[in-house]
């Protein structure tokens, strides 16, 4: 017979605790009472009584007890009942479980806030009966408080709208059972305020059952009929093995029930002794105590030492482990990550080992507070030294935007990277950053200063170098090229090529006359050029394609004597300047402007204006034409003469 007793069997820390200071007042002598039976387990408090401690049940019994110390059971008390013992001038010793005792303090602080009380729990259970009795009553004496144990409890709760509620749980209370309660309440749409009060201790005791029971042919549960916890750890496993036993001491124990079952399972509450569940496995095992004290011998550990365990629970802001020792580990949420408010449950799982460093052996309520993040850390810092040490370049999402600069995250080992070194251009906005991966070299390396420096703009810049000696060693003059619209200026446009920019001079936008840049192209938009000259690493760009050149055929179209349309551009005091087409621009002297004198050609022209008139003369050498509208009205001899005397001239170049 194979034999497994659960890591987390027996005493959790409240239990262990309280019975400590029932020993210690033994020990110091006089009259010992106890405020209801210590624990939930009849061997104990027999035991105790033995000793000469006595159980007092009611206020009204502890009113003629003689003097002596008094001790508040882990499961707490009200306040009424509190002050009422306090009267009486007996000595308290409150040995009320922390876990408890932070649910008095919560309850208390938000009923006074005005919020509605909802204990998941059972309401006969002297834990919820205490807590109860911490809730601030409102003024107009109503009730403000209700204890909801089962769905059908749940399903009809109600409370006026705008009500807001505080749900708290009973610390040994089921933590699936809790969790649909809750699912049933805030699908009412209530504003609500939960806090997990279950103990860690229960839910990885519980969590550790249930996997126990999934692999076992039979299940030991050993714990007082009277306990809560027990109870649901029968329920627990009882869903998962259906031979499960629930005993309270060995002579409940029905070895020929059990004898036959290869894998037996051995679980117990929170109020169990050690010695119990030790004998119980001894009489199964046939081993001997001592060779079950020498198996059971607890690893001894120390701030800062590192330690491997074993995940039993994980709530969204706390993992619980089993290191050897003999107490749990706790590993909360800002010791896990850096990453702000992450879900726990999405990152590990049940069963997961994990390394961590112990912060503290005891972190005040009996646990061992241990660190994963610092851990990671210390690693991290190794990964990124050799990553300084070798130029690597590193990948990682942004975890923040900060005031100057990015924040980074390596194997939880924070690099920074500067706003100056994230990118060749100045970068007015650094919040598109965030949640991005970026690659980055690390360039300063000082853990002891918490300075680790990443260096972005370096790999930028040695990327577009290496990108521009490819364009360079590709392009030629005359070569079409397509590019991106960078930047634009009022004297032209730089067009990103892939490895450096181009300038496309105003000049070389059309061959027509371009006035604003920005009304031909905006930032990104995709453009085809082609290169005109390359100067060192300039490179300018032009989209005045020969073949587009409108005087190709301009002879033809603008031939002398040829009576064209077009319309007046701009004026001057010796003409008008008339375009024919996009890049063909004509002059109208005054003098040719009409038969009649004309002092200026703004005084019978205005731009924008569509004029007819003939070609008097063309060269297509240099470019020129000249109209007139006074040819077209003058006789064929006067027409002549005015040829003649060679009054038309074209200027513009």
């Amino acid at each position: 017979m194979k034999i497994t007793t659960a890591k987390s069997a027996g005493f959790c820390f409240g239990v262990q605790r309280a019975v400590e200071v029932v020993y210690k007042e033994i020990e110091n002598g006089g009259k010992v009472y106890t405020y209801g039976p210590i624990i939930h387990n009849e061997e104990v408090v027999d035991e105790l009584k033995q000793m000469g401690v006595r159980v007092i049940n009611s206020l009204e019994e502890l009113k003629d007890a003689p003097k002596g110390t008094i001790i508040l059971r882990s499961h707490g008390v009200t306040e009424a009942v509190y002050e009422e013992i306090a009267s009486y001038g007996h000595d308290i010793k409150d040995a009320t479980c922390p876990f408890v005792k932070k649910i008095h303090k919560v309850v208390r602080e938000q009923s006074e806030q005005g919020r509605y009380v909802v204990i998941i729990g059972n309401p006969e259970h002297p834990e919820v009966e205490g807590i109860v009795g911490w809730i601030k009553k409102p003024a107009d004496g109503g009730v403000n408080y209700a204890v909801i144990m089962e769905e059908e409890e749940a399903k009809p709760f109600s409370v006026p709208i705008g009500q807001k509620l505080c749900i708290v749980s009973q610390t040994t209370f089921n933590y699936k059972k809790f969790q649909d309660l809750v699912e049933i309440i805030s699908e009412k749409g209530y504003d609500i305020f939960v806090l997990n009060t279950i103990c860690n201790a229960t839910q990885a005791r519980q969590s550790e059952a249930y996997q126990l029971a999934k692999v076992s042919d039979a299940m030991i549960v050993i714990g007082g009929k009277a306990s809560s916890n027990t109870r649901k750890l029968y329920d627990i496993c009882k869903k998962e093995c259906e031979n499960t036993y629930y005993i309270q001491k060995l002579d409940d124990l029905d070895l020929n029930k059990i004898k036959s079952f290869r894998n037996v399972g051995i679980t117990a509450g929170a109020s169990t002794p050690n010695n119990i569940i030790k004998e119980v496995h001894t009489v199964m095992s046939e081993k001997s105590f001592q060779q079950l004290l020498e198996e059971e011998e607890v690893v001894k550990i120390s701030n800062g030492d590192v330690v491997e365990g074993t995940v039993l629970a994980v709530k969204e802001d706390e993992i619980i482990l089993n290191i050897g020792y003999k107490s749990e580990g706790i590993i909360t949420r800002n010791e896990y990550t850096n990453t702000p408010n992450m879900d726990l449950t999405t990152a590990v799982k049940v069963g997961d080992t994990l390394q961590a460093k112990v912060l503290k052996v005891n972190d005040g309520e009996g646990q061992v507070a241990l660190t994963y993040k610092r851990l990671a850390a210390e690693k991290g810092n190794k990964r990124l030294e050799e990553a300084f040490n070798k130029e690597e370049v590193l990948t990682a999402k942004v975890s923040a935007v900060l005031n100057g600069g990015l924040s980074v995250i390596i194997d939880e080992a924070r690099v920074f990277i500067p706003a100056s070194l994230i990118s060749d251009t100045y970068q007015k906005d650094l919040t598109k950053y965030n949640g991005q991966e970026i690659s980055f070299v690390i360039t300063e390396f000082n853990p002891r200063k918490r300075r680790i420096i990443g260096n972005r703009k370096l790999l930028i810049v040695a990327e577009k170098e290496k990108l521009k000696k490819a364009l360079f060693e590709r392009i030629e003059v005359g070569m079409k090229i397509e590019g991106t619209v960078k930047n634009i200026t009022d004297f032209g446009a730089f067009i990103d090529l892939g490895g450096a920019d181009g300038l496309l001079h105003i000049s070389e936008m059309s061959w027509g006359r371009v006035d604003n840049p920005r009304k031909l192209f905006k930032v990104g938009d995709k453009v085809t050029t082609f290169i005109k000259n390359i100067n060192g690493d300039k490179i300018a760009l032009s989209l005045k394609f020969e073949n587009q050149n409108p005087w190709i055929d301009a002879e033809t179209k603008y031939a002398v004597g040829n009576i064209i349309t077009g319309t007046v551009a701009r004026m001057t005091d010796f003409g008008a300047f008339v375009e024919l087409e996009p890049g063909i621009d004509a002059l109208l002297h005054v003098s040719q402007i009409s038969k009649e004198h004309v002092d200026k050609p703004s005084d019978v022209l205005k731009i924008g204006q569509e004029i007819t008139s003939k070609v008097v003369e063309l060269n297509t050498e240099d470019r020129k034409i000249s109209l007139s509208i006074k040819a077209m009205e003058a006789p064929e001899n006067e027409k002549d003469e005015t040829e003649a005397s060679g009054e038309v001239e074209v200027t513009e170049e």
